[in-house]
Parts: structure tokens; C-alpha cells; sequence
């Protein structure tokens, strides 16, 4: 087969929630058992970090990465969803996967799992922890992909696990309240293995604080540690930190949600220094200011295109749209224009009563199953007075925001990671 041929028969043949949603959704951990047990239980090979939680889990996950990669180790990196080549998913120090090693791994165990009808995450899951093995990485920083307890990566022991924050999402699946979804992201929390939540409420810290205390886990909570006092966005789209620990940490992720990412994220690398890592604050300043350089991290209120600035952002609940709205509160532009989808099975409702209601809207769809009408999207968003023309792709929709902008004029594009995917993918071509 080819890699184009191989990627198609890993996308059809099992499911993908990336496309379908819910209908791709495994409970239980049966077939990463077996997987796990055909090669030979790979992950036990090298060391892992767990990184889990609903928004900013990537961001953190390639941000430590990077660090750690700064520091002379030879880093896997696991993420999901991938944007636009299904290798972005699996990395060593930065470089994806090789093609050729895809096809060789469909093709030499397809006899085995084809049987067993895994999802496409539990194959991705067991072709990165065997791919890593080969490859003798030192350490992998591994993201959950949904939830925690009953995700596929559950089967490591890392250690460190990090949960970066609870917001609702995947409500079908982990619950509808901050404190069922908690349990669920807890679930991550090992025997005696410590653990770094990134931010809590009233709701979830006791969730978080009572598994720690069954598990005989060292908890950090790293709000109250408040490491990182405020942060100003820079010229070229990063931000500078100003922390208790290191003066004027720059960032190159530009994000106002990265404020709480690197508060988090410097409390993970103290913990792992406390472990045996050798992190310098030389190689903590090295991964936070070339993270997308380092490991290829792509969506991050990323500046595609200036006179007139055009940023995307993966951004796509509630949670982390608002962060998006109160960043672009404090751009400076004469008018707004957004590119918007979202996937059905989100809380549209809850996104659009937050977006601006001043900018132009470019409403369309991504090239996903699970993609909400551009035309329902369209009326849905009239009823929080969010007015704008419906197009069949994000291609046409951003190239018509690209031809009515004028040179101070801001175009975001967002809504769902899979409109980040499609239009990066425009932009590649083009």
C-alpha cells in the first residue's frame, strides 16, 4: 500500500472520532490490552509524562516536549487530533513519523488487530508506544486523547501526571457536571505517582484532592502556587512571562490561555527536577520561546497572514473560546471579520452567545462528518444577533473574509479544530 492508501484504510476501517464523533467511542480498555500485550507491552520501554484535561493539554504537552528536548533527551510525542497529516500525532524531537514506518505497521499486523475491530485511537495509541520503543526514545510526553479513566493511554505508569483544567466537553461520554468529568480526567492519577492539576473550582479540587489522597499520590496544585504573575503579548506573537521563578519568561505561543499553560507547566518542571530530570532554567527558556519550532505545534492563535492579520486558533468550547473573545477584545483593528464552524455535537449555544457580536461572520463547515450545517449554524447564531454569508468550505470562506478585509482589518478563523485543520491545509496548497 501507499501512505495515502494506508492513512484511507486506517480512517475507513476503524473508527475515527475525529470524523464521526461519538459512534467512534470505545468504553473500556479490552482492545489496548491486547494490543499492548501483541507487542510485547512496548510503553514499558521508556518513560512517559501523561498530560490530560480538556483545554490546553497540547499546548502543554508540546511545550514540555520542547523542554525536555532542550535538555539533550530524546522525546516522543503523542497528541491527537492531527490537522493535517495523521503523522503530526506521533513524534520524536519534532520529526513526524515516518511514512514508511506507517505502511510497514498497517501491513505486518493488520492480520492480528483487523479481528479484534479496534477504534482508530487504539491502533494510533499502540503504533505510537511500539513506534517509540524501536526508536529507544528516553522519555514520551503522552496526551490523553478523550477523558482519562478509560482512555487508551491509561495504561502507562508516568512519572508525572499533569491535568490542566475541567471544562465541559465530551459531556456524553465523561458527564454533565465539572465534578463527573474530573472523575473522569482523574482517573489518569497513579499509585504514589505525583500529580500537577493546572487549575480548579470548588467543584473539582476535592475531586482531584481525594483521588490523590486514595492513590497515595503527591498532589500539586499549581493556582495556588501562582507562579506566573501576569503576561504581556510581544511583537512577534509570543508572550513574556513575568514568574516567580524566571524574569521575563518568553513564550512564542501567543495565546492569552497560555498564561495558565505556563503556570501550570513551570510546576510540572519543578516537580520533574524534584524526580531526577535534568532541566536547567537554560533549557526551560529554550523550550518555551521555539515550542512550534521544536515539535511542529501548529493552531495555536496562530498569525497566518498580516495587512490584513488573519489568526487562527484550535479553540472550540466554551472554555477556551472565551479566552479567544477576551483576546481579541484587546487587538487593535479597524474591523472584525470571523471564519466560523463548529462540529455538532458541542455546545454551539454556549459558544455563541460568548463570540463578538460587532464582527462580520463567514459561517461554513469543515470537511468532517460531525460538521454542523453551515446554513443551521448560520441561523443559530442570528438568535444572538451574529449576522454574516454561509460557504460550503472553510477555503472559500476564508478567502472571501482575505477579499472583503482591508489592510487594518482582523480575520479570525475558528470554532473547531477541524476548521483549523481544513484551512491550513488551503494554505499549504496555496
Amino acid at each position: 500500500m501507499t501512505y495515502q492508501e494506508t492513512t484511507d484504510y486506517l480512517f475507513n476501517s476503524a473508527p475515527l472520532f475525529q470524523h464521526v464523533g461519538g459512534d467512534a467511542y470505545k468504553e473500556g480498555l479490552g482492545n489496548t490490552h491486547l494490543l499492548d500485550e501483541h507487542f510485547g507491552h512496548p510503553h514499558r520501554n521508556f518513560r512517559t509524562i501523561h498530560v490530560g484535561g480538556t483545554n490546553g493539554k497540547g499546548s502543554c504537552s508540546h511545550t514540555l516536549a520542547a523542554i525536555l528536548q532542550s535538555a539533550g533527551y530524546k522525546v516522543g510525542l503523542y497528541t491527537s487530533p492531527h490537522l493535517v497529516d495523521f503523522r503530526e500525532r506521533i513524534r520524536i524531537n519534532g520529526e513526524m513519523v515516518s511514512e514508511e514506518y506507517v505502511i510497514r505497521f498497517v501491513e505486518e499486523h493488520r492480520a492480528f488487530f483487523e479481528p479484534l475491530h479496534p477504534s482508530f485511537f487504539e491502533l494510533a495509541t499502540a503504533m505510537a508506544f511500539n513506534y517509540f520503543a524501536e526508536s529507544r526514545v528516553d522519555v514520551a510526553v503522552i496526551e490523553v486523547g478523550l477523558g482519562g479513566r478509560l482512555d487508551c493511554t491509561n495504561i502507562i505508569t508516568p512519572d508525572l501526571s499533569i491535568i490542566t483544567n475541567i471544562s465541559p466537553d465530551h459531556t456524553q461520554f465523561l458527564g454533565n457536571t465539572l465534578a463527573q468529568i474530573a472523575g473522569e480526567k482523574a482517573g489518569i492519577i497513579k499509585e504514589g505517582i505525583p500529580v500537577v492539576i493546572g487549575e480548579t473550582t470548588e467543584e473539582t479540587r476535592p475531586v482531584f484532592v481525594n483521588k490523590a489522597n486514595e492513590t497515595n499520590s503527591p498532589i500539586i496544585l499549581s493556582d495556588e502556587l501562582n507562579l506566573v504573575k501576569n503576561s504581556v503579548s510581544t511583537n512577534n506573537g509570543g508572550r513574556i512571562y513575568n514568574t516567580t521563578l524566571y524574569k521575563n519568561l518568553e513564550g512564542e505561543l501567543g495565546g492569552l490561555c497560555q498564561e495558565k499553560n505556563t503556570n501550570t507547566l513551570l510546576a510540572a518542571t519543578e516537580e520533574l527536577k524534584k524526580i531526577g530530570y535534568r532541566l536547567t532554567e537554560e533549557n526551560i527558556r529554550h523550550g518555551f520561546a521555539h515550542v512550534c519550532q521544536l515539535t511542529g505545534l501548529m493552531g495555536r492563535w496562530q498569525k497566518l497572514h498580516e495587512h490584513p492579520t488573519l489568526i487562527c486558533d484550535t479553540g472550540h468550547n466554551t472554555g477556551g473560546i472565551a479566552y479567544i473573545v477576551e483576546q481579541l477584545k484587546a487587538q487593535a483593528y479597524d474591523r472584525l471579520h470571523i471564519v466560523m464552524g463548529m462540529v455538532n455535537d458541542k455546545d454551539v449555544s454556549g459558544v455563541l452567545a460568548m463570540m463578538p457580536k460587532e464582527a462580520t461572520y463567514y459561517f461554513t463547515r469543515a470537511s468532517v462528518k460531525r460538521a454542523l450545517d453551515e446554513e443551521e449554524l448560520q441561523a443559530l447564531a442570528a438568535r444572538f444577533n451574529l449576522h454574516g454569508n454561509t460557504y460550503p468550505t472553510v477555503a472559500e470562506a476564508s478567502q472571501a473574509a482575505l477579499g472583503n478585509a482591508k489592510e487594518n482589518d482582523l480575520i479570525f478563523v475558528g470554532g473547531s479544530s477541524f476548521i483549523v485543520a481544513d484551512l491550513l491545509a488551503d494554505w499549504q496548497k496555496r
